[in-house]
């Protein structure tokens, strides 16, 4: 047994190749459980070993595959992704695709794990970020939405699970009245762009960034309902 799952601490991992890493830490940090969560910030395979979980973080998805490849992390993450829990965020969520529409030339190298087809920049460049109130499933105080922070934000393009595949669990939409003018050929609610937070199995996927908002609900959810149970 290895000393991350002995240990009575839930260690948490933060790929901290690039992008928002520092601040999913301080959100983790701020978290008041009984259970102590350890925070380690994950550059080298040794890093991702010590690891219960990963959060995969907001960024630039095609720099960090980049850099991921030369740290020797591609194939170390995606062996992690099929034992343990990970959340990938905006860049994080491209990455733990299985496919996407409108790739950088040259292609995008992907860590699958979560059985969707997303689009980068879904909704447009970065002057065009937004907030919007989500309502989502699980939270805390579910009265109480939660602002989603979309900053050059991927979009759920498909949904595309094979018969094998974990159940995918819809957690958040946007509502229809935040959806930017550029999507105004989304006709209704169940279009799949509309989703924004999903899970599947043990893993959990965000298009917007919680890390970058002073409420820290999504952390405290995804450590109370994907990491924990994953460890007992």
């Amino acid at each position: 047994m290895s000393s991350a799952s002995s240990s009575p601490n839930a260690t948490v991992g933060i790929l901290a190749l690039q992008g928002a890493f520092a601040e999913h830490q301080m959100m983790l940090q701020r978290l008041s459980m009984k259970r102590r969560i350890v925070v380690v910030q994950v550059r080298t395979a040794d890093d991702l070993a010590k690891c219960d979980a990963l959060i995969i973080p907001g960024g630039e998805s095609t720099t960090m595959a980049i850099l991921a490849r030369s740290a020797g992390l591609l194939e170390p993450l995606k062996e992690f992704l099929r034992k343990k829990v990970v959340w990938g965020t905006c860049a994080g969520a491209i990455l733990l695709s299985k496919s996407v529409e409108n790739a950088k030339k040259g292609g995008q190298e992907l860590l699958g794990g979560i059985s969707v087809k997303t689009a980068r920049n879904g909704w447009g460049s970065q002057v065009e970020s937004f907030e919007a109130p989500l309502q989502v499933e699980g939270l805390r105080d579910t009265s109480r939405p939660f602002t989603g922070v979309f900053i050059r934000a991927p979009v759920v393009f498909e949904l595309v699970p094979s018969p094998s595949d974990p159940p995918i669990e819809v957690i958040a939409r946007l509502p229809p009245q935040c959806l930017p003018r550029s999507q105004t050929d989304i006709a209704d609610e169940s279009d799949a762009r509309t989703i924004v937070a999903l899970r599947q199995g043990r893993h959990l996927l965000t298009t917007f960034h919680p890390e970058l908002t002073n409420d820290n609900r999504f952390h405290e959810y995804f450590i109370q309902e994907c990491v924990l149970p994953s460890l007992s």
